[in-house]
């Protein structure tokens, strides 16, 4: 396939994943993180599951199937999507679109650590200490946290960890399973709403108040962030390659700062875009990106 026909995908994968973030922002308006976890997913899942019927593909009827994508869908939608919600109403926009940014480098620490895959090699440990220094320059650490909440920022952490643990599962035990994308996406998001939905029954809604502009991000986040986001992602690992898809992980904190600061007016310190650049130069490092260069 011709660059042409991956490069809009991809832009718009980077542009959506880095409105994410404001889209929670807008959403803690009148839901709770339970009521944003589940709203996305819902929206989303239902957008998957119109994809496959108008392709007739039917979801698999396998419980084991079931119980492996309904972990990756714990990993993935449900863990993070309350915490990050939780984390945005302690902290910016920004700061949690930056800290996303970590997603590659969690996921080198898990697989080194835990799964234990491959060796550390030199330059994955140089990555991650790049990565690390960004992330303590993007909190500022000489000033303690700054002013943002350390239980915010930790929340932050542990969803990053818990995509880190979501990538290595899903190509270990998931991906034998041969299921196309969509049927594996639609399976996974559907199976998060089912789990969320008592938590959104039970305390979902926070404020009786609907404005316009929240309801449309809230449905963004759903249809395109959590649902069609999935095929736009899968478009581009059919056409360009896994290398190419990873680094939109690249893109969407750079979108998240620009929107956090013209639509929420949130305040950037120099030491944000610093240590995100630093972060985001750490993940290109661990994933061996200039050495592929220098083979090229």
């Amino acid at each position: 396939m011709k660059q042409k026909s991956w490069v809009p995908a991809y832009i718009a994968l980077g542009t959506v994943w880095g409105c994410s973030f404001i889209f929670i922002k807008q959403g803690l308006e009148f839901l709770t993180p339970f009521g944003v976890a589940f709203m996305r997913c819902a929206l989303g899942a239902l957008s998957l599951l119109i994809i496959i019927k108008v392709r007739k593909q039917p979801l698999p009827r396998q419980r084991s199937t079931w119980v492996k994508l309904w972990i990756v869908s714990l990993l993935l939608n449900v863990f993070p999507g309350i915490l990050f919600a939780y984390a945005e109403v302690r902290v910016t926009s920004v700061l949690a679109g930056i800290i996303n940014a970590t997603t590659p480098l969690t996921t080198l620490i898990v697989m080194l650590t835990i799964f234990r895959e491959e060796k550390i090699k030199r330059y994955q440990l140089l990555g991650l200490g790049f990565g690390a220094l960004g992330v303590l320059t993007v909190l500022g650490i000489w000033k303690g946290v700054g002013h943002n909440s350390l239980i915010g920022i930790l929340a932050l952490l542990l969803a990053v960890t818990c995509y880190g643990f979501s990538f290595p599962f899903s190509r270990k035990y998931v991906l034998p399973l041969g299921l196309r994308p969509d049927v594996m996406a639609a399976t996974q998001i559907t199976s998060a709403s089912i789990t969320l939905l008592p938590l959104f029954l039970y305390n979902g809604i926070s404020h009786d108040h609907y404005r316009v502009g929240p309801v449309l991000g809230m449905v963004a986040l759903g249809v395109l962030g959590t649902g069609y986001a999935y095929i736009w992602n899968f478009q581009i690992i059919a056409a360009a390659g896994s290398s190419i898809a990873s680094s939109v992980t690249y893109l969407t904190p750079v979108v998240a700062v620009i929107v956090g600061w013209l639509f929420l007016g949130e305040h950037t310190t120099w030491n944000q875009p610093v240590g995100g650049a630093l972060v985001v130069l750490g993940a290109a490092i661990s994933q061996g990106r200039f050495s592929q260069v220098r083979k090229a």
